[in-house]
């Protein structure tokens, strides 16, 4: 009994792993055989804008620790 499930856990494993090979492929299939010819692609998927420089903050002075006693309770 147990090595009945233990094969179909592992058949069904296979059978996932399958399934996801066959979407990756389908979705850089074109890429894939594209680099293998020496072509290039379409262009770079990321598209970046234009980037906000910022001003540099200005630091403060490190404030000094003064001691304060504490009134006892």
């Amino acid at each position: 009994m147990i090595a009945a499930l233990a094969t179909l856990a592992f058949l069904a494993t296979l059978w996932l792993l399958i399934v996801m090979g066959a979407a990756v492929l389908e979705e850089s299939g074109a890429r894939i055989a594209a680099a293998l010819k020496g072509q290039s692609t379409y262009g770079p998927a990321l598209h970046f804008g234009p980037a906000r420089v910022r001003a540099r903050p200005r630091f403060k002075q490190p404030m000094r620790a003064r001691p304060r006693w504490r009134d006892a309770a």
